[in-house]
């Protein structure tokens, strides 16, 4: 079989110990059982699989001279890995010349989206999100992926329980002509992959907008401030992550090692993730208009609580003023020594409260 390029022989015993491959049927929903962070590994020669016992023969499948030179195929290697330790990454390292700098990333992770040049090994990184489902509705959650892209690797570093690339890895597999392209073909299938995930969050996203602004300016009154809030927080995550990935996907898109079929489909993608970012953007413009319009509702409605209260108030005490001063010791008052005073006095309360309380409706306080 044939490559494009070998590289020199470097050590590759230094490499994990042998793994149970995990089983590629089992459900993406429930997670396998591992004794160490890879996922998945595989050689590709000529646009097809080639499994190994171990990433140490996939490695050595594709460098130590077993692949002859004929300007027709590709060979590589790539190995994804989720939530790494140091000491599992850093053996990695010296197999495939990973710079310290970014092993230190990509073990750290909390990383802005870039694009960096070690050498000839290109670290890109990625965020992810996802929506997580709560007692109180769906939270956004991010995550990271880093990708070590050299001439006959990759090397995915997943954070977070989102981005998951099985189902990526099973796309291009069935798609020989794209595989065959090389390691730049893996880095575009995951970057799309998750500017599609973002495009489904913002979408989702924009649904909870949606409903806000119909409870907010629903004739029932709610209290909508808590759950504005919460987008308002979930949008600042989406523009994290979706607002700085254009630089270092253009850039990525312009590089010359980068095939032109590449580049077709990576100034896709970015097209779409200038769609997604302009979405994004725009839900700041819609959920400050609707907190402002909540906080006025708000805000009205206390005004009427305390006129409400103000009127009953005033009706009550008109009562209270004269029966006040029927309760003062002074012999010369109105009706005091009279059968009918008594009568006469509630009277007089019942029609004066009556008259309030009309005045008070009519202006709108009740």
């Amino acid at each position: 079989m044939a490559m494009t390029r070998v590289r020199p022989r470097r050590a590759t015993m230094a490499l994990f110990k042998p793994l149970a491959r995990p089983s590629r049927t089992a459900p993406e929903s429930v997670p396998e059982p591992r004794s160490s962070a890879v996922i998945d590994w595989a050689a590709y020669i000529d646009g097809q699989r080639v499994d190994t016992e171990t990433v140490a023969d996939a490695v050595r499948l594709v460098r130590d001279g077993e692949l002859a030179d004929n300007g027709n195929g590709m060979g590589f290697v790539w190995i994804g890995l989720h939530e790494p330790d140091a000491a599992e990454l850093e053996r990695l390292a010296p197999v495939f010349g990973l710079h310290p700098l970014a092993v230190e990333d990509a073990i750290h992770a909390h990383q802005r989206p870039k694009l960096e040049r070690y050498d000839d090994v290109q670290f890109f990184v990625m965020k992810t999100v996802g929506l997580v489902d709560r007692h109180d509705g769906d939270v956004v959650e991010t995550g990271e992926i880093m990708i070590f892209c050299g001439p006959d690797f990759v090397v995915t570093v997943r954070h977070g329980r989102h981005g998951d690339l099985r189902r990526v890895r099973r796309r291009l597999e069935a798609d020989p002509d794209r595989l065959n392209l090389g390691p730049t073909a893996v880095v575009h299938a995951i970057v799309d992959h998750v500017v599609d995930g973002y495009m489904c969050v913002a979408e989702a996203v924009q649904d909870d907008i949606d409903e806000v602004e119909e409870a907010v300016f629903s004739p029932g009154r709610t209290d909508e401030s808590r759950r504005i809030y919460r987008l308002k927080r979930e949008v600042i995550q989406l523009k994290r992550a979706v607002g700085p990935l254009a630089g270092p996907l253009r850039s990525l898109a312009g590089r010359r090692f980068v095939p032109p079929e590449i580049k077709e489909y990576l100034r896709d993608v970015e097209d779409h993730l200038t769609r997604v970012r302009d979405q994004v953007e725009s839900y700041d413009e819609l959920l400050n208009p609707i907190l402002q319009a909540h906080m006025t509702q708000v805000t009205v409605a206390d005004n009427q609580d305390m006129r409400r209260i103000s009127a009953w108030g005033a009706i009550i005490m008109l009562p209270t003023a004269v029966t006040g001063v029927y309760g003062m010791n002074f012999d010369n008052m109105p009706a005091l020594h009279t059968e009918w005073g008594y009568v006469a006095v509630l009277a007089v309360i019942a029609v004066m409260c009556l008259a309030l309380h009309r005045g008070f409706r009519k202006n709108g306080w009740l």
